[in-house]
């Protein structure tokens, strides 16, 4: 695959992942749609479109996907909808990106993985920021909005955790899609009386399942084998970057001043634990 390919793949996945973000706020905000129907059919139309590009590809290795990460995909997906109904697109991209990023360098810790200082100083940075984003104040994003965000976001660490060498990642991901879509049904049932449907709001919840998450995972998983694991985290950086970049020009949403510091610290500590780890992998190597 040539630089340029890739890089135009790469930016095209990121778009894809930022623009649930979008698609779910603007869902929320200005359709009619409710957030239990639109994580139902976000995971319907998910899974339908990964099935069908499973079967266009054909590939020699297996993959099922199984029930355990299907509830945590549920639990992400739905925790990522409700969370929506108040957060700004920015504020809620960056509340995720941070819980999932803490979930799987937590995991790395409580597995054996040893921090060199400077990651250190990244965990702290990071978490710092997200507790000063969360802060009481003027400024302060809704509180239920924001633990449920941050659940969804430990969920999505856990899935990914999860799916680390589970088979071919399409097919694992389209099942386990599958077997999230009972879970929305049964909270679409629960939350009924609440249930508002409207064709705007049913195009953003198809366009979020089938093209940013669908396809958006599909292209991910065609440059993943070309990229290096500290370099395919480092790329996802740029995930609540682009959200915020959308939420401002599409979405008119303002940056605070708290924003913005917190989600430096965020990044800019994340960013620190990736790239001293990526500066470690030769001498790990050698030994």
């Amino acid at each position: 695959m040539s630089n340029a390919r890739l890089a135009v793949l790469i930016s095209l996945a990121m778009i894809a992942f930022a623009g649930n973000s979008l698609l779910c706020r603007v869902a929320l905000k200005h359709t009619g749609i409710d957030a239990a129907s639109f994580t139902a059919i976000r995971l319907i139309s998910g899974a339908a479109m990964l099935w069908l590009i499973a079967r266009m590809n054909r590939s020699t290795h297996s993959g099922r996907g199984n029930w355990l990460s299907a509830f945590a995909l549920f639990a992400y997906a739905a925790g990522f909808s409700f969370a929506y109904i108040s957060l700004p697109a920015a504020t809620g991209a960056l509340l995720l990106f941070g819980a999932v990023q803490a979930t799987m360098i937590g995991y790395g810790i409580w597995a054996g993985e040893r921090l060199a200082g400077p990651q250190l100083a990244g965990l702290v940075l990071a978490l710092g920021g997200l507790v000063s984003l969360l802060l009481p104040g003027l400024s302060a994003p809704p509180l239920l909005g924001s633990l449920l965000m941050l659940s969804a976001g430990v969920a999505w660490g856990i899935y990914s955790l999860r799916g680390k060498g589970a088979g071919d990642p399409i097919r694992v991901t389209a099942g386990n899609f599958l077997r999230a879509v009972p879970a929305a049904a049964m909270l679409s049932l629960v939350t009924h009386g609440g249930a508002a449907l409207d064709s705007a709001g049913f195009l953003c919840a198809v366009s979020s399942g089938a093209l940013a998450s669908g396809i958006g995972y599909a292209i991910w998983y065609t440059v993943l084998p070309a990229l290096k694991a500290t370099n395919a985290a480092t790329v996802q950086l740029s995930v609540p970057v682009i959200a915020a970049l959308g939420g401002i020009f599409f979405l008119g949403e303002s940056v605070t001043l708290r924003l913005l510091l917190a989600s430096i610290a965020i990044l800019g500590g994340i960013a620190l634990v990736i790239l001293e780890k990526k500066a470690q992998l030769p001498a790990q190597t050698s030994n």
